[in-house]
């Protein structure tokens, strides 16, 4: 597999389409901070990081909401693929949806939000919108 981030949004992707309380992804250190983000935003429930495997794994608990059942995550976007990477300057950093969504980048000083990048005035890979 050459792209475990559309890989890792694709699994999230389908656990909520198809409804479930939790999804498990295989784990890698861009994993895990492209979770806690999510998490910190109050796009998903919880997580829990497990090293059962060799490589182990990330199992996260979605988020819906009580009554009407909408999942918290309306969509979510790859934005920088393997075959082209999309940068952004702190200066510019993408915006979604004027600003009720997230956008993750991949900095020097770690995984952060585009408004995190925009206060510290650092720039990086866009990895994906979250909305």
């Amino acid at each position: 597999m050459t792209d475990t981030i559309a890989d890792y949004l694709t699994r999230v992707r389908n656990a909520i389409m198809a409804g479930h309380k939790v999804v498990e992804i295989p784990a890698s250190n861009l994993k895990k901070d492209i979770t806690k983000v999510l998490h910190d935003k109050g796009y998903i429930l919880n997580y829990k990081f497990e090293d059962t495997t060799a490589q182990g794994s990330i199992k996260i608990a979605l988020k819906y909401h009580p009554i009407t059942k909408v999942p918290a995550i309306r969509k979510l976007e790859r934005v920088s693929k393997p075959g082209l990477r999309k940068y952004s300057a702190a200066s510019n950093a993408p915006r979604v949806l004027n600003g009720l969504g997230v956008a993750i980048l991949s900095t020097s000083k770690g995984v952060m939000t585009d408004k995190e990048a925009r206060t510290q005035n650092v720039g990086g890979e866009v990895l994906c919108y979250v909305y």
